[in-house]
């Protein structure tokens, strides 16, 4: 149980990072439910920024975009992701090259416990990553090769997805783009893990197909949902298994984009920020942080 629900876990907080080596959405051939995924807007005077929390992978068929979501879309002038849209897939590989990758460092095998050496000789062959790289590789640059792989397996199409959809209609419209990181920012997170924590994304990075199937339904329904709680568990349970990972990936990030945000209102405007949904769900939530510095969150949807 343990390892299922930080397996969880891992999935949603790397899935952002893997995007920098390959989209991450999924399709389905079945027809989903219309959503209601969850909407936030802080406010003043003369600025308003809406805060949408996105899942990065949807199966076809999801009708998210919902008309209070599309009023909020319509009235902004400025889409801000996580990173920027117009990241180069070249550029992302030098940055993999630069920071992924180090001389002396023990066997990949040698790096998750032997239960588990298989499925990495498994995983590393469908992924295929070369014999002669694998040892050189950061265990994090492994771990988030292989979920890259797995999303792939999974059936992931790389033009769906909220971020992708959002992308898309701002562009149409001829309005602005911003980011709360840069790819080397968000790769550095992953870099600066301790070895232990990086070993604990490589297991995770290992489950086998069923559970990731079931484990992104159960992601997939509470987005649809719009249950903040469900999300926020996803996080919160178990969270003592590595304290590391998530202020890492989670707190320290938030922490950040909260001050950024916070920073939108001293100018006049509307913008969209979108998000994933984790990041603005529980305890150390965006929505929470901003509140801590006297600033009123409303959820409109």
């Amino acid at each position: 149980m343990i390892v299922t629900s930080f397996r969880r876990k891992i999935r949603w907080a790397a899935c952002t990072a893997a995007a920098a080596l390959a989209a991450c959405t999924t399709s389905s051939a079945q027809e989903a439910p219309a959503a209601k995924p969850a909407l936030w807007k802080l406010a003043d005077e003369d600025t308003t920024v809406y805060l949408f929390g996105t899942i990065h992978l949807l199966p076809e068929g999801v009708n998210w975009r919902t008309d209070t979501l599309e009023k909020a879309i319509r009235s902004s002038d400025t889409l801000v992701l996580e990173l920027p849209g117009d990241e180069d897939p070249m550029a992302a590989a030098q940055l993999i090259g630069k920071l992924g990758f180090s001389p002396g460092l023990p066997p990949l095998s040698e790096r998750v416990p032997p239960d588990k050496r298989d499925a990495l000789a498994k995983a590393l062959a469908t992924a295929s990553i070369p014999a002669e790289m694998q040892n050189s590789m950061e265990t994090w640059t492994a771990a988030l090769a292989i979920l890259t792989t797995s999303f792939k397996d999974l059936g992931l199409d790389p033009n769906l997805g909220a971020e992708r959809s959002l992308q898309a209609t701002y562009k149409e419209q001829g309005k602005k783009f911003g980011a709360l990181e840069t790819a080397e920012e968000q790769m550095g997170f992953f870099d600066t893990l301790s070895e232990e924590a990086q070993r604990l994304v490589l297991v995770s990075a290992l489950d086998d197909p069923e559970n990731a199937r079931a484990q992104f339904k159960q992601m997939l329904d509470a987005w649809v949902r719009g249950d903040v709680d469900a999300i926020a568990k996803t996080f919160d349970d178990e969270t003592a298994l590595s304290p590391e990972l998530r202020e890492a990936l989670m707190k320290d990030r938030n922490e950040r984009w909260a001050e950024r945000i916070g920073g939108m209102l001293d100018e006049p405007g509307t913008v969209m920020v979108a998000v994933g949904a984790g990041h603005l769900a529980g305890a150390d939530s965006v929505q929470t942080m901003l509140e801590a510095k006297g600033l009123k969150v409303e959820r409109v949807q």
